[in-house]
This record gives C-alpha cells, sequence and structure tokens, in this order.
C-alpha cells in the first residue's frame, strides 16, 4: 500500500454505501429503461457486495417518468436479505405507495432552499415538513426504516449559499420526528471540502447520537476530495451511482453523482473496508453502458483496477471486506 499522508488512525476501518443509480442515476438519463432492464441492473448490483440500494422513487410519473414503474420494479428484483431496498417519497401518497411495494426504508426528501424545494416538490419547506410528519407516522407504523435526506445543503443554484443554522432547524425536526439518520446532499455539487467538514462537524455537535451520510456530486470535480474531507471528520455513510450517472433534474447544473465503482477503488487503495467487490460493479457499470448507449461518466470502468489489486481486484478486496 502506498504511504498515506493522512494517518489512517484518523479515518473510519469502514464505510458504508448506498447505491443511488437506479433511482438518482436513471432519474436524468434521456434513455428510459425498460423494467426489465431496471431489474437487470439492481439484481446485478446486489451481486457485487452492496448494503443499501435506492430502487427509486414514488413520485408522479408526469414529474419523472423514469420512475413510473418503480412498484413493479420492487416486486421483481431479488432480494438478498443483508440488503437494505430502500425508494424516495416525497409525500404521504408516495409514502404509502412505498411501503405497499415492500420498500425496507423509505426516505423523505426536502431541500434547505425554499427555492429548490418549489422547484424539486412544488411545496413550501414548512408544507414539506408537515408531510414529512406524516410519513414519519405512517412509516413507523409499517415498521420500516425512516430516513431524511436534505437537498441543496451546500449551496443552492437559485439562492446561493444556504447557511448552517438553516440546515440544522430543518434537521432538528425531522430529528423530533423519528429519522434515525440524515443524509447531507450536495445536489448541485457546489459543496468544497472545507465546507464540507463544517457542515459535518456542526451537525455532529448538534446531533451526536445520529447518524450522518453524504450525497457528494462531482458536478465541478471536487466529489472525491469532498468524500476525503468528510472521512476526515468521521463521516462513514456516503451514497454513490454506478457510472457515475445521474443528478437532479430540477436544478440547473447538477449532474454528476460520485461513482461507485470510483468512490469503492479509491477507499480500497486507502485500506478502507466498503465490502465492494469491484470486479462485479464494473460489470453493472459495463453493462449499463449497452443500456444507456453512451460512456458512463465513472473513470475506474475506462482505467481499470490498480495492479497491485490482483489481477481482478477480488483478493485484495476480500481482505478489506473481512477487516
Amino acid at each position: 500500500m502506498r504511504e498515506a499522508h493522512i494517518p489512517l488512525a484518523t479515518l473510519p476501518a469502514r464505510v458504508s454505501i448506498r447505491e443511488v443509480g437506479p433511482r438518482d442515476g436513471l432519474q436524468n438519463e434521456d434513455v428510459i429503461l425498460s423494467t426489465a432492464q431496471k431489474i437487470a441492473l439492481i439484481n446485478c448490483l446486489s451481486d457485487s457486495g452492496l448494503e443499501h440500494i435506492e430502487v427509486g422513487s414514488f413520485v408522479h410519473p408526469q414529474a419523472v417518468p423514469q420512475m413510473a414503474d418503480t412498484a413493479e420494479v420492487f416486486a421483481r428484483i431479488e432480494r438478498h436479505p443483508n440488503i437494505v431496498y430502500s425508494a424516495i417519497a416525497p409525500n404521504r401518497k408516495g409514502a404509502e405507495r412505498a411501503v405497499a411495494a415492500g420498500a425496507d426504508a423509505i426516505q423523505v426528501f426536502l431541500s434547505t432552499s425554499e427555492s429548490h424545494n418549489q422547484s424539486n416538490v412544488h411545496m413550501s419547506i414548512a408544507d414539506s415538513l408537515s408531510q414529512a410528519a406524516e410519513i414519519a407516522a405512517l412509516v413507523r407504523h409499517a415498521g420500516k426504516l425512516f430516513d431524511a435526506v436534505l437537498s441543496v445543503v451546500f449551496g443552492c443554484p437559485f439562492e446561493g449559499d444556504v447557511p448552517i443554522e438553516r440546515v440544522l432547524q430543518i434537521a432538528e425536526r425531522l430529528v423530533a420526528m423519528g429519522a434515525q439518520q440524515i443524509t447531507l446532499g450536495d445536489t448541485t455539487g457546489m459543496a468544497h471540502p472545507r465546507l464540507v467538514q463544517e457542515v459535518c462537524l456542526a451537525f455532529a455537535e448538534r446531533f451526536p447520537q445520529v447518524p450522518v451520510r453524504f450525497h457528494p456530486h462531482s458536478a465541478r470535480g471536487a466529489g472525491l476530495a469532498n468524500v476525503l474531507a468528510a472521512l476526515q471528520v468521521g463521516v462513514d455513510r456516503f451514497d454513490a451511482s454506478v457510472g457515475g450517472i445521474g443528478g437532479c433534474p430540477f436544478a440547473p447544473g447538477a449532474p454528476g453523482n460520485v461513482c461507485t465503482e470510483d468512490l469503492a477503488h479509491m477507499l480500497h487503495e486507502m485500506g478502507i473496508a466498503s465490502g465492494i467487490v469491484l470486479p462485479r460493479v464494473l460489470a453493472c457499470a459495463r453493462n449499463l453502458e449497452r443500456l444507456l448507449g453512451h460512456a458512463v461518466p465513472g473513470q475506474t470502468v475506462k482505467a481499470g483496477i490498480c495492479g497491485h489489486l490482483g489481477s481482478q481486484g477480488e483478493p485484495r478486496i476480500a481482505e478489506l471486506a473481512r477487516g
């Protein structure tokens, strides 16, 4: 292993990656995959060592036509018992459909700026919080996991900087509703490493017992740098998208989820376990390129796995996964 400039003791030994490609990735693609193709993609990802897969969202099909068949996808995927299969729901009706479809976890999402919330879900933040309270009660009653995702935490394309205190106040309301984790989203790739650390440290100070997940984007090329910044302050949960596809269709300048295989490769090189078997997730990314009819943004699918990880990477990866 190459010598690290940052002591490994300051970094988590293991991280959890939530794969968001089937939802956050595909929703921003012009090509709409068939139900069978989505199922094949998710089944492929289920065999790659992931612990959490975001299957789709229960939103109006006119708003996001790529997600119109999410209930059927849930019904037909081959589930692994050790994987959490989740769905996004912006309102009570969506949450009811998610519960009926058998989602293991339901993620309510709202923005930390009024402008983006109106653009994204056509509601004020106050109305979204009211919906979130109804969703939380419904999800808890159903015995499912209730997660909350905050968008444009690190900057809004319409309003600019978002005050950290506003982020914390919204998070506080969601924690009081029973959110079991809060995801901090860099929806438009406006974050930089110092800001990531400031926000994550402020969150940890205010909510020391609440797990935080970081949803980075690479729209401006800082995605993996921001992941490292989050790792340095103790964050050990991240979102990523196979092939690096996706983004927010309701905000300008918002392409570029951090790529799952690029993130996993970087973590493995650093000696941080993720459980992901790189050759398997790379196979999913290559198949995704064929389905979409264009190259994916990810880099590891082009450059390949570093040679010292083994001929296919699996011996090294299996060792780290056990660690």
